[in-house]
């Protein structure tokens, strides 16, 4: 499989940070930047907005980091584009109308739209969600690519139109097309459970201990063939913050009224500290 430039990035002299799910609380996330160091890099998990109550804010500030920040495409994200694009309807707890409505909705689009789906650094790969047992690390980044290629051309709101759908449930190596991609986009930003053969479960949010029978959760399949890098990755927020060597799940539940989180990229697991900020809570689970 090829890696390419474009999502594999060099070694900063200093250990960047990956940041959790933001959802829109900007607040937050200037609360989480004070303590940490100006210069240091920064990787966003996903879901930039929605739900928190300042969205266009929070994509303004992440967009206005500049080269010190990236960030990977969650399902939020995906969503605001096919809004943005007219081929979904605004979900009942959507808070996107404020981008919507900006006059620099377009760039700020455009800017979304050329994100990563997924990113390979120093042994770290950053995705949104999940990763299905049976791709490699560098399968993920192909895999990927293709998606963004869909997303940064010129019928991307075609590709929108076509790319969701909760059937797209499971891979093999023979997809091709919009069903290959689909099932791309669904495990990279929406997994959670899956089963052995990698089977995909849409319907549980829930935290561990609630996997509906014969599924687990996907970083725990045996013989999952990204055992060998450190996957990085937000989207769960019922699961909260998982620190092994092999992973960092980093949804910690901000606009929820729980923490947002960064941990830092250290090779060493033992040198991955941790920095949180109490959040308040916008959005009730039970509601």
């Amino acid at each position: 499989m090829r890696l390419t430039l474009m999502t594999t990035r060099k070694a900063s002299h200093a250990s960047p940070y990956a940041i959790g799910d933001l959802q829109g609380c900007a607040p937050s996330l200037d609360a989480l930047l004070a303590r940490l160091d100006p210069e240091t890099p920064l990787r966003f998990v996903g879901d930039l907005i929605n739900r928190g109550p300042a969205a266009l804010q929070t994509l303004r500030a992440v967009r206005a980091i500049g080269s010190r920040a990236e960030t990977v495409l969650g399902n939020h994200d995906i969503h605001l584009m096919a809004v943005a694009a007219g081929v979904r309807k605004p979900g009942k707890s959507d808070t996107l109308d404020d981008i919507l409505a900006a006059p620099d909705c377009k760039d700020l689009l455009t800017w979304l739209r050329h994100r990563p789906l997924a990113l390979l650094e120093n042994d770290f790969l950053f995705v949104h969600a999940g990763i299905l047992p049976q791709w490699t690390a560098a399968q993920v980044i192909d895999l990927a690519r293709e998606v963004e290629e869909q997303l940064q051309g010129p019928n991307w709101q075609g590709f929108l139109a076509d790319v969701f759908g909760n059937a797209a449930d499971r891979w093999h190596d023979g997809l091709r097309g919009i069903e290959r991609h689909r099932v791309v986009v669904n495990a990279l930003t929406r997994l959670r459970y899956c089963t052995v053969d990698g089977v995909m479960d849409f319907k549980t949010k829930e935290g561990l201990g609630k996997a509906p029978d014969g599924f687990m959760p996907w970083f725990d399949v045996p013989g999952r063939r990204t055992g060998d890098v450190t996957v990085v990755c937000g989207h769960w927020s019922t699961l909260g913050l998982v620190m092994r060597p092999d992973l960092m799940a980093l949804d910690t539940g901000c606009v929820w009224g729980g923490k947002l989180t960064a941990a830092r990229l250290a090779p060493d697991p033992a040198q991955r500290t941790v920095v949180q900020v109490d959040c308040p809570q916008y959005c009730d689970p039970r509601a």
